[in-house]
């Protein structure tokens, strides 16, 4: 973890900021000696397609989606 002055981080933000994204460095902001903020890198999220939805996973069907449609199912046609 790196502590560095606000002055410092200032006129340094941009190399701060990458040292951070590359190497996943924490730098803590301090105003007169004392830490006030923290730059952290974000959780890269990944998304998997074969993982499993949290949220869909809780839906249920209680028909069969791939059944026909009955007579009485079908929209009325009023042409």
């Amino acid at each position: 973890m790196l502590v560095i002055n606000l002055y410092e981080a200032k006129t340094k933000l941009s190399n701060l900021v990458k040292k951070v994204e590359e190497q996943g460095k924490t730098i803590t902001l301090c105003r007169n000696g004392t830490p006030v903020a923290q730059i952290v890198p974000l959780e890269k999220k990944t998304l998997n397609p074969l993982q499993k939805n949290k949220i869909l996973s809780k839906i249920t069907l209680n028909y069969n989606p791939f059944e026909p449609l009955s007579d009485d199912e079908w929209p009325n046609n009023n042409r």
